[in-house]
This record gives C-alpha cells, sequence and structure tokens, in this order.
C-alpha cells in the first residue's frame, strides 16, 4: 500500500484534527454508493479506510513514523546478522512465522530465543499469524472495526410502539430494507443499533445501522419527558356543576371526578398514567380540564347568560390591572 500521508494528502506534520477532516472528505468522495459505476471506487475507498487506520490512529501513527510497521500496520522488525529476513529500505528486515504443525514453529530465520515471539506478537495485535504453505508473513486475525462504516437512519413510531415495543420495517438511505424490533420503552431521540447491517468494504468487519427514533405527535397526548399531558374537553354545566368524566390513558380509559366550579386551565394528575420506565415507576398523566361551549350559537344559553350577569357581576381579571 501506498503511503497513508499520501493516500489521505496530508503532511507528515498535520495535526489529529486534519487527518480526520482528510479521511472523511475522502471517504464521502470515493464511497462505493456514491460511485455505482466505477469498479475502481470500492478499492479506493479501501485504501483510504486503511490509510486512516494508520495514522488516524495516535498509537499507529506513531509506530508508522518510528519505522516499527509498515503502511499496511504490519510489523518490521530490525534486522540481525546471520538472520533469515529480507533487507528492506532504512536497514528493517521482514520475518515470517511458521505456525503449522511440522517442525520448527515459531519465528523462522531468527534462530535462537525466539520461542515465545510469536506469543508476544499474538498479545500486541490480537491475532495470530497465518500459516500458509508452512510459512507466511504476519497476519491479522480479525480486521479492525471502522465506524465510517455504520450508517445512520431515522424511524418514526407511534406512541403506542414507543411503550408497548413491535416491529417495524426501516428503508435505509441505500434502499435496502430491515425489519427492526422496537424495544419496550424507547425515548424520543434514542438509537437502535443493527449490529453487522452496515456497510461493508473488503478488509473490515461491516459497519452496523444506527436507527434514531422519532415518536409521531399523538391526536391527545403530549410526552413531557416521563410524564404525559392531556387537554380534557367538559361542558359548561359539568365544570359549573361537578361530573364524573371518563379519560383515555395509556391503560384505558378512566374515570376522574371533575369537582363544582372547575375553572378551565385546573389541571388533575393521575398517578402513574403517563410513560412507562424501564427501571423505576411509571410518569404521571397530568389532565388539564378545557370547558367547551356548543358548536353555533344557543339562544336559551345566550338569555341565560344574560340573566346571569346582571345579577352575578365579576371581573375575573380584575388583578391585571
Amino acid at each position: 500500500m501506498r503511503d497513508p500521508y499520501e493516500v489521505l494528502g496530508v503532511q507528515r506534520s498535520a495535526s489529529a484534527a486534519d487527518i480526520k477532516s482528510a479521511f472523511r472528505k475522502l471517504a464521502k468522495k470515493h464511497h462505493p454508493d456514491a460511485n455505482k459505476n466505477d469498479a475502481k471506487a470500492a478499492s479506493r475507498f479501501a485504501e483510504v479506510n486503511s490509510a486512516n487506520e494508520i495514522i488516524g490512529d495516535a498509537d499507529k501513527r506513531k509506530q508508522f513514523d518510528r519505522g516499527e510497521i509498515d503502511a499496511e500496520g504490519k510489523p518490521r522488525f530490525q534486522g540481525h546478522p546471520g538472520g533469515g529476513g529480507r533487507a528492506h529500505p532504512g536497514g528493517f528486515e521482514n520475518y515470517s512465522f511458521r505456525t503449522g504443525g511440522g517442525p520448527g514453529g515459531g519465528f523462522a530465520g531468527a534462530g535462537a530465543g525466539a520461542g515465545g515471539f510469536e506469543d508476544i506478537l499474538k498479545s500486541m495485535f490480537g491475532g495470530a499469524a497465518g500459516a500458509r504453505g508452512g510459512t507466511s508473513s504476519f497476519e491479522f486475525d480479525g480486521p479492525f472495526n471502522t465506524p465510517d462504516l455504520d450508517i445512520n437512519a431515522a424511524m418514526t413510531i407511534s406512541l403506542e410502539e414507543s411503550v408497548k415495543g413491535g416491529e417495524k420495517r426501516v428503508r435505509l438511505p441505500s434502499g435496502k430494507e430491515l425489519n427492526v424490533r422496537i424495544p419496550a420503552g424507547v425515548s424520543a431521540g434514542q438509537q437502535i443499533r443493527l449490529k453487522g447491517q452496515g456497510d461493508s468494504v473488503a478488509g473490515h468487519r461491516p459497519g452496523d445501522v444506527l436507527i434514531t427514533v422519532n415518536i409521531a405527535p399523538h391526536p391527545h397526548f403530549k410526552i413531557d419527558g416521563n410524564d404525559l399531558r392531556l387537554d380534557l374537553p367538559v361542558t359548561l354545566y359539568e365544570a359549573v356543576l361537578g361530573a364524573k368524566v371518563r379519560v383515555p390513558t395509556l391503560d384505558g380509559a378512566v374515570e376522574l371526578s371533575v369537582p363544582k366550579n372547575t375553572s378551565s386551565g385546573r389541571t388533575f394528575r393521575l398517578k402513574g398514567k403517563g410513560m412507562p420506565r424501564t427501571v423505576g415507576p411509571s410518569g404521571d398523566l397530568f389532565v388539564t380540564v378545557r370547558i367547551a361551549l356548543p358548536d353555533g350559537n344557543d339562544a336559551e344559553l345566550e338569555a341565560l347568560m344574560e340573566r346571569w350577569r346582571e345579577s352575578h357581576k365579576y371581573n375575573p381579571r380584575s388583578d391585571l390591572g
């Protein structure tokens, strides 16, 4: 692979932020989804990702700058007299492992004292040397995870689905469709992760799909944290005389006693009738009374109010000045 600095088009003195910015621009430019008619886009995208894995990681960048690893992240080891490696520019040599079942397994060409070297490399890189035909160059077991292969999407669900859970089919920006399990109690803004369903590039584990949950407005309830709010229409006579009225909740309707002489805007609290919590008790439902007059003109009601106004003078706005 080419020099990672050259691949990303940055100087060796570039800051981490400059490297990240260059990587994001090139990854977007060469992404296979954006170059469906370009057969070479995938290889360019893979090269950009590989370069970022080296110099986008602070520790690996230092190792590369010191000549300890090459552009592919493979270790470069200083040659010793009598060693069996191939010379490379800079005085380094490339050694291989024998990890097959035959005698002489271990570090090829290193001489005595190298018996534990394979274990050292395993601990350094989390993998083992491949063995193809007896000996092979050191390889990593398992590719590195690349967050930029993740796909972000959004999903809008109903209030009832957020409370009870369920399953919904989601279409990704790429056109791919997935069935998504909605956990009970999911809240707006929460993300659902689908592992391994994101973009994929040779040499890397597939990314994930991150789905941000949105909750559609409900015709009756408004979400307020873990609580719910509901405007409850009542008639004029129910507000004046008092009444027992049915109130909808997520668990079904309940009966609320509206006291006599209840003004519009008065709020009642129904404990535990709000949004369920994954831990702890559910939120509450706050019910606000709204006096609703009948549609159209009602001559009888108007006459009653005329008489009432003459005999019951009061000003509810007197404290407003």
